[in-house]
């Protein structure tokens, strides 16, 4: 009995990564060589726009000059000539690995990629700027020739993850997860591939190379007696008691319920599914994941009898001074466009410190490092134009998650909404940015040849009239982007931008909307 929880504890040790890169040095080189070499038409099939920002264009705004034939040769030169496990490490994407086989494992993508995955529980209606960097890992490894799996845990949403949680998550209707999960299912079509087929009990190269499925749909006709039979005998108690999330909840004052508690049964049985159903043989996660993670490769191990079942867990995206990126002021910083614009998704990174900003274009985005590190050298020059670097970061992570159109969009409302901007504004460019500053709704005749001063205290842009007159005096107050010089500008109706908007700026970032009804 000792011999076997010692061999057992061996297997599930954590398995850090080595800092030790030499081994790993040639086939790193070849692939900074191989994106250097392509960055201007690998993986891009944009049409370039103006971006008028003073730096230099977004890969997305490249236009491509490979045809598909093409395209397949880069990805099969890529597939061979890179590892990605490499690629992560160099990167500062991995955190630990459950086996050091697996960077053999994903030498070969050409002749035999593996199938990879990461769940994504429909807690909202949107994924958010924490899940960011598994989208970005399993694009990684899309992008080197595997085949990423996305699965949204419609079953295991119902129990609720205890991860990272310092109390129990609240439980969710039928309808509210069903909900969710067509969200956060139309985002990683959207990122992962624009033609993504439904899971058909064959996740093949059929339909495309990145698959989205939802566990409710083996889990839906799973009773509870069988599951004890054939899952819940080969888990130890003791075993899963020593996991990292389950220790911290049963120290504390509420302590964990025992839904939550088999959370990680849950997860690990997705894992045995895909495993043996799929031929999916890697699951990646955050840090926190590590315990649900190995319990997936364990019960593989356990059950099926069988190795080749690997895990890998990324580093949490923190800040220079240890705090954890990913939210605002206002909350969560969403994906999807419905719930947060492009516009402000896109100034999010715009505010990024200098501090931070290199690191996040490292584990952020897909420009090579050897780019990354003229950036990085351009910051320290003389005439350094402060935040270009912060837009280079903005253009890329804006583009991977919301396409073109959505970056277009960011740079139009950025461009147009800056005070003084000639830029024309129209009412579609002040409405992408309505949600994201305060509003005032009032009829087409209460603003018509009403006073600026009196609209601008009535709208709550400043508290008082003597604040307004003051404010224009010294040169801060701005109506649709244009200065206001007097004091008794009464609103006309070319002032009323297409008869329904007007922008009022106290300062640079003050900003109202005026809805005309």
């Amino acid at each position: 009995m000792a011999a076997a929880l010692t061999a057992m504890a061996m297997i599930t040790s954590r398995q850090h990564v080595p800092t030790t890169r030499n081994l790993h040095l040639s086939t790193a080189a070849i692939v900074r060589s191989f994106f250097s070499a392509q960055k201007h038409r690998y993986l891009v099939n944009y049409q370039s726009f103006n971006t008028n920002l003073n730096s230099s264009p977004s890969l997305c705004t490249k236009t491509a000059q490979a045809t598909v034939s093409e395209i397949q040769r880069d990805k099969e030169l890529l597939s061979v000539q890179c590892n990605v496990i490499d690629i992560l490490e160099e990167r500062g994407l991995i955190e630990s690995i459950t086996h050091q086989e697996l960077r053999s494992a994903c030498s070969n993508a050409r002749t035999k990629p593996i199938k990879i995955y990461c769940g994504f529980d429909p807690t909202a209606e949107s994924l958010h700027l924490g899940n960011l960097l598994a989208i970005i890992v399993l694009s990684w490894f899309q992008k080197c020739g595997h085949v990423p799996v996305a699965l949204v845990g419609g079953a295991t949403a119902r129990v609720g993850d205890p991860s990272g949680k310092s109390s129990e998550r609240p439980v969710l209707d039928e309808e509210t997860i069903s909900r969710n999960s067509g969200g956060i299912r139309m985002i990683l079509e959207q990122i992962l591939g624009k033609k993504i087929g439904t899971h058909d009990g064959n996740l093949g190269f059929h339909h495309s190379s990145a698959i989205v499925i939802n566990n409710y749909d083996w889990w839906k006709e799973f009773k509870l007696l069988d599951f004890l039979r054939d899952v819940g005998k080969h888990a130890r108690v003791g075993t899963m008691i020593a996991k990292e999330s389950v220790k911290k909840r049963l120290q504390s004052e509420e302590g964990m319920s025992f839904t939550e508690f088999s959370y990680q049964l849950l997860q690990g049985y997705d894992f045995l599914h895909l495993f043996k159903n799929e031929g999916v043989s890697v699951q990646i996660g955050g840090s926190d994941q590590w315990g649900n993670i190995t319990a997936g490769t364990e019960l593989i191990r356990k059950v099926l009898q069988q190795e080749g079942a690997y895990g890998l867990t990324f580093p949490l995206l923190l800040r220079s001074d240890g705090t954890k990126f990913g939210k605002s002021e206002d909350g969560a910083i969403w994906l999807s466009a419905s719930m947060l614009s492009p516009y402000k998704f896109y100034q999010h990174f715009i505010g990024i410190p200098d501090a931070d900003v290199i690191i996040f274009l490292k584990k952020l985005t897909f420009l090579s490092l050897e780019e990354i590190s003229e950036l990085e050298e351009g910051m320290r020059k003389p005439g350094y134009v402060p935040n270009s670097v912060q837009r280079k970061l903005a253009e890329e992570v804006t583009c991977f998650v919301h396409g073109e159109e959505g970056l277009k969009e960011a740079l139009r409302a950025t461009e147009a909404l800056a005070p003084g901007s000639k830029t024309h504004l129209d009412w579609k460019t002040i409405d992408a940015i309505a949600n994201e500053v305060p509003s005032f709704l009032l009829s087409y005749n209460e603003v018509l040849n009403s006073s600026l001063v009196d609209l601008s205290v009535k709208a709550g842009l400043l508290p008082t009239k003597a604040a307004v007159k003051r404010l224009i005096r010294q040169g801060g107050l701005y109506m649709n982007n244009q200065r206001v010089d007097s004091e008794g500008k009464i609103i006309e109706a070319a002032d009323i931008v297409d008869d329904k908007m007007l922008l009022l700026s106290a300062g640079k970032k003050n900003k109202l909307v005026v809805r005309i009804a």
